[in-house]
C-alpha cells in the first residue's frame, strides 16, 4: 500500500468520524504507538488509523472503506495475543472491538449466550455465575483477553484437557466478511446443517473476516471440585506423574506444570504457597459430580506419590484453591519482576515425550546463554517455554528467536505441532513447513482466497514467507498485493 498523503489521511479521518462519531478514530503517532504490537513485542508495525466501531454496521462500513481505498485492515481485541496475529500492516486500519463488549443475551434453558467480540472472557462467567453457570474456555489471560480474540486463535487454557478449546464451545457467529457483507455462520443449534463454516472460521486468525456477534455454550458449574498440588524434586518425576494419572483412566479437568524458576518468580510476586526449592509442581484439578470425587482425588494423590512426589496437598477450601490458581494464572506477569522481557513459546507434544522435550528445551536455551521458565498445560502436552531476555543487550533478541525456532523443530520432530492455542500469526509462519506439506498449505491458501480474495484482511500472517518456502522446497505464490507491488511479506 502506498503511503497516504497527509491531506488524504485527514480526509479519511473526517469521513470515519462522521460515520462512527467523535472520539472513535485515532491517527496521532503517539496514540498509534500503543497499537504497534500485541503481546509479542518482538514485532512492531504502525497503522494509519485505529478505529472503534460499536456495531456490526460500523464494522461493515469500515471494511468497505478499506476495500475502496486498498487499505489493509486487521481486527484487534485486548491485544493479549502472543504470536503477532493482530499486528497491523504498515499503514491501514486497526479495527479495535473493545467498545463491542456486551453480553447481549443469555438463554439458560438452552445453555447458550450471545456476546459481542470485545467481551472479556472472564466477564461472561461473572455474568452467568449467579445462576450456576460458567463459560469453560479459560486462557491464562482470561481476566483481560476477549472472546473474539479467543475465536481468532482457537484458544485453550488450563481446562482444555477435559473441556476442549474454544471451537468446542462456539455455536454460531455473525461475521463481517472482507467485502463488508454481514452473514451468519452456524447459529444457536448444536447440530447445524450444511458446511461447518463457524468451525472453519474459529482459528482462522482474523484472515476470513471479523466476528461481530458470537453464540457460545455455557455450562452448569460442577457439583464438586478438588484441587491438588503435588511437589517434586525432579522435573522428570512430575512429567511421569502426568502419564501415570491418565494411565489410571482419570481425566482431570486440568493438569498444569510449573518449574522451579517459575515457582520462585510467583512466590516473590504473590506468595501463593508453592515450595520455593521444588524442581516442579503439578496443579491438578478434578471436577464433576460430588459422588466419587473424593475417590478420584485419592487416586490422583496415589499416582503422584508413586512417581516420587515429596509432598501432595489437597486444597482445604475455596480460598486456598483460588490462591493456588492465582500463582498459575499470574505466572506470566511474575516473569516481569525477574526479566525486562520474555518470549512465550507455544508448542504441542505427545504427553509421553514430556521428560525428553523439557530436557531439550533447557539445553537449547542454555546453549544460547539465556534462561527459561516453564509453566504449561501438561495434561494436553501444550508447552509454554518462556525465554527470558533483555532487549537492550545487543544480539539477545536474535538469540531468543533462534532458540524459539529450535524448540519448535523439536516439537515437530517428536510428533507434535508448532501451536496449541496462541495461533501462528507472524511469529511462527515460517515454521509451517515443519508440520504441513506444500499441498496442505496450498489447500489452506485456497480457502483463505475464497473468503479474502483481495488479501486486505489481516495480510502477512500464517503462510510462510518466500525464504521459508524455498528452504522447505515449496512453491511460493505471490499474494495479489505483492503482485501489484502494493505490499510485501515481512
Amino acid at each position: 500500500m502506498a503511503a497516504l498523503t497527509e491531506a488524504r489521511k485527514q480526509s479519511l479521518r473526517r469521513e470515519m468520524e462522521a460515520f462512527l462519531g467523535a472520539g472513535s478514530v485515532l491517527s496521532d503517532p503517539d496514540e498509534l504507538m500503543v497499537y504497534e504490537s500485541d503481546g509479542l513485542t518482538l514485532f512492531r508495525a504502525r497503522a494509519d488509523f485505529v478505529v472503534f466501531p460499536r456495531t456490526a454496521e460500523h464494522v461493515s462500513g469500515l471494511v468497505r472503506l478499506a476495500q475502496r481505498e486498498g487499505m489493509p485492515f486487521v481486527a484487534r481485541g485486548a491485544g493479549t495475543g502472543l504470536s503477532g496475529g493482530c499486528l497491523p500492516a504498515e499503514g491501514g486500519l486497526v479495527i479495535s472491538l473493545m467498545r463491542m463488549h456486551r453480553v447481549l443475551e443469555v438463554d439458560y434453558d438452552n445453555q447458550l449466550a450471545v456476546v459481542e467480540p470485545g467481551c472479556v472472557n472472564l466477564h461472561l462467567s461473572w455474568a452467568v455465575g449467579p445462576r450456576g453457570f460458567y463459560y469453560a474456555p479459560d486462557p491464562s489471560s482470561q481476566q483481560a483477553c476477549t472472546i473474539g480474540g479467543n475465536i481468532a486463535n482457537n484458544s485453550g487454557g488450563p481446562h482444555t484437557l477435559k473441556y476442549g478449546v474454544t471451537t468446542n464451545h462456539v455455536l454460531g457467529l455473525e461475521v463481517v466478511l472482507p467485502d463488508g457483507e454481514i452473514v451468519w455462520l452456524g447459529g444457536r443449534r448444536r447440530d447445524p446443517q450444511g458446511y461447518d463454516l463457524a468451525g472453519l472460521f474459529v482459528g482462522s486468525e482474523g484472515t476470513f473476516g471479523i466476528a461481530t456477534k458470537i453464540v457460545v455454550r455455557i455450562l452448569r458449574q460442577p457439583q464438586a471440585v478438588r484441587t491438588v498440588l503435588a511437589v517434586f524434586d525432579e522435573i522428570d518425576q512430575a512429567s511421569e506423574a502426568v502419564s501415570a494419572i491418565i494411565a489410571r483412566g482419570l481425566i482431570p479437568a486440568a493438569m498444569e506444570m510449573i518449574d522451579q524458576l517459575t515457582i520462585q518468580a510467583v512466590e516473590d510476586a504473590f506468595g501463593c504457597g508453592y515450595p520455593r526449592d521444588a524442581a516442579a509442581a503439578l496443579l491438578i484439578e478434578m471436577d464433576g459430580l460430588a459422588a466419587g470425587m473424593d475417590e478420584q482425588a485419592a487416586r490422583v494423590v496415589a499416582a503422584c506419590r508413586e512417581t516420587g512426589a515429596r509432598e501432595v496437598r489437597l486444597a482445604r477450601d475455596e480460598a486456598e484453591r483460588q490462591l493456588l490458581w492465582k500463582g498459575r494464572k499470574s505466572a506470566f506477569g511474575a516473569y516481569g519482576r525477574i526479566s525486562p522481557a520474555y518470549l512465550v513459546m507455544d508448542g504441542v507434544i505427545p504427553r509421553t515425550k514430556l521428560p525428553q522435550v523439557l530436557r531439550r528445551v533447557n539445553e537449547i536455551v542454555a546453549a544460547h546463554g539465556l534462561r527459561v521458565g516453564n509453566v504449561f498445560h501438561a495434561g494436553d502436552g501444550n508447552l509454554h517455554p518462556n525465554i527470558l531476555y533483555d532487549p537492550r543487550k545487543p544480539g539477545e533478541e536474535a538469540r531468543v528467536v533462534a532458540a524459539g525456532g529450535e524448540i519448535l523443530k523439536v516439537c515437530a520432530e517428536v510428533g507434535g505441532s508448532i501451536s496449541g492455542e496462541h495461533g501462528i500469526g507472524l511469529e511462527k509462519m515460517d515454521y509451517m513447513p515443519l508440520v504441513f506439506s506444500g499441498a496442505d498449505l496450498d489447500c489452506m491458501a485456497r480457502v483463505k482466497r475464497a473468503f479474502n480474495p483481495t488479501g486486505l484482511c489481516n495480510p502477512g500472517k500464517i503462510f510462510p514467507s518466500r525464504k521459508a518456502c524455498a528452504e522447505a522446497g515449496l512453491a511460493y505464490r505471490l499474494h495479489p498485493l505483492e503482485e501489484k507491488g502494493l505490499a510485501q511479506r515481512f
